[in-house]
């Protein structure tokens, strides 16, 4: 019994990982072409503009949930990584999540799995 509920939580987990991974890519992809863009159109009033306005970050509540939750999972990494890139952090984030994790409680499910 144990054993099965340690393998779903570890399917669980790498479900909740990749879906932070994936959200997060998408939207630095999203947000890289806009910025991409405003970078090819900029006149110095449009950047006057822009240093002037602070941006602010619509997040969902889903997806608000997912941060907390991944943040919680990833915490014990936090100092591998810091003074990283953003994408080096999350990337290694996510491996660690997914190793640990993943890996680890499977892993641990399948020594306490009766024997034949």
């Amino acid at each position: 019994m144990l054993a099965r509920v340690l393998r779903l939580a570890s399917l669980v987990i790498c479900l909740i990982a990749a879906a932070w991974f994936l959200t997060f890519a998408v939207n630095q992809t999203g947000s890289a072409s806009s910025h991409q863009t405003t970078e090819i159109n900029a006149t110095p009033e449009s950047e006057a503009l822009k240093t002037s306005t602070p941006e602010t970050k619509n997040e969902g509540s889903v997806h608000k949930k997912l941060n907390e939750v991944f943040s919680t999972l990833s915490s014990p990494f936090s100092g591998v990584t810091s003074g990283s890139s953003e994408w080096t952090i999350h990337i290694v984030d996510t491996l660690l999540v997914l190793l640990v994790y993943g890996f680890g409680l499977a892993f641990v499910a399948r020594f306490l799995r009766p024997g034949p």
